[in-house]
């Protein structure tokens, strides 16, 4: 800047010209002052623009912040709707939390796993309604794909959602088993039913599955003591070793096992002498005793559950040593006294200690008769000893 009186030279912030003393204008030395001059207006575009974008990406922030927030809690309401089996009402909610965030991954995946639990609803209404058809195997062929749609997926809903498949499947199954059985089925059907009964996790199918057991062990004892009766040793112990395989616990068909192999040992070394030994120690010990080494307690004649004539009773052991190999031989008559029938059954355990108490019992399934009409005698006890 210069002066306007004597055109000197002018520094910044001086009130008076040092050339001619002169005071400055005061307009002069305001625009001199930095601090005085005017603000230049081009930067109001700038500014403005930087507030506007600033104060928008606030309010988006805010509003996307909310949405979130309220998707959050629709995505809560669904899970609540979900765990109670309410699929429908957290399809919505779920839907409703996808259009307000949809980046919601996990609502994403609830919504997925929804759908597929609404279809598998739907398919358990239809594999019910084949229940009541009784059109089992396409009702657990149903059963089965539904439990298929939900094997990828995992939480309390999954397991609850599969907790019911189970127990839908495992009702089916026990509709068709009862049915089955109704049907008066052969024993290899049995044994396919026993291994059905087992695979059901129920207190009802336990009870079944006690009764088949119990049918083929009665079957496998009868067809066994035949083979027995006939020496056919060989093929009794394969009878008797296929029960087992379906009644391994059965002390009956244990304690045949063990009378088979002894009879097979002393037949196979010395049968003739056995039997002499036999008969001779059977009347000594009548002799000795005064009456049989074996008193017969009890017997009877009787319809076991599927309706077959049964024999069964009881012994007790009056020897002064230890007898093996006990045999009942016995007569079924009718009402007229007539001889319908006679067999030889052993007695189980298989020994038996002074005063000890065996059991014996044998079923028939070719008797056609009620067990009313009939009554039971026997012919014979016999014996072994050491």
């Amino acid at each position: 800047m210069h002066c306007p009186y004597c055109g000197s030279s002018i520094k910044e912030n001086e009130s008076f010209c040092v050339i001619c003393g002169e005071k400055l204008p005061e307009d002069l030395e305001h625009r001199m002052n930095p601090n005085n001059r005017k603000f230049n207006k081009l930067w109001l575009v700038p500014i403005g623009v930087f507030t506007f974008f600033l104060l928008s990406s606030i309010i988006f922030y805010i509003y996307l912040e909310n949405r979130s927030t309220q998707a959050q809690k629709l995505y809560n309401q669904a899970e609540e709707k979900v765990l109670l089996g309410e699929f429908a009402a957290g399809e919505q909610f779920l839907k409703e939390a996808l259009d307000l965030k949809s980046n919601f991954s996990q609502a994403d995946t609830s919504l997925l796993f929804t759908r597929r639990a609404i279809e598998i609803q739907s398919s358990l209404a239809e594999a019910d309604s084949l229940l009541q058809e009784k059109n089992y195997s396409e009702a657990l062929s149903i059963i089965n794909g539904a439990e298929n749609n939900i094997e990828n997926f995992y939480g309390p809903a999954a397991s609850d959602l599969i907790s019911v498949i189970i127990s839908q499947r495992n009702e089916v199954k026990m509709e068709q088993l009862q049915e089955m059985l109704q049907n008066d089925p052969s024993i290899d059907d049995l044994k396919l039913l026993l291994w059905e009964a087992d695979a059901i996790d129920e207190e009802n199918a336990e009870e079944i599955a006690k009764s088949i057991r119990s049918q083929i062990v009665d079957y496998t004892f009868s067809k066994a003591s035949e083979q027995l009766n006939a020496k056919h040793f060989n093929d009794a112990l394969l009878i008797v070793e296929d029960g087992l395989k379906y009644a391994p616990d059965s002390e009956k068909l244990q304690s045949l096992e063990t009378t088979i192999n002894n009879e097979q040992s002393s037949f196979e070394t010395a049968q003739q002498e056995r039997l002499e030994q036999a008969m001779n120690t059977a009347q000594e010990e009548r002799e000795m005793n005064e009456s049989d080494a074996v008193n017969l307690l009890d017997i009877v004649v009787e319809n076991n559950e599927q309706g077959n004539i049964m024999v069964k009773g009881e012994v007790k052991s009056v020897a002064t040593v230890p007898i093996n190999s006990i045999i009942i031989d016995y007569v079924i008559l009718n009402k007229n006294e007539a001889e319908i029938d006679s067999n030889e059954v052993f007695v189980y355990p298989d020994r038996l200690y002074p005063d000890e108490n065996g059991n014996f019992e044998f079923t028939h399934f070719d008797i056609n008769e009620s067990s009313q009409n009939l009554q039971v005698e026997v012919n014979k006890i016999t014996w072994y000893t050491d």
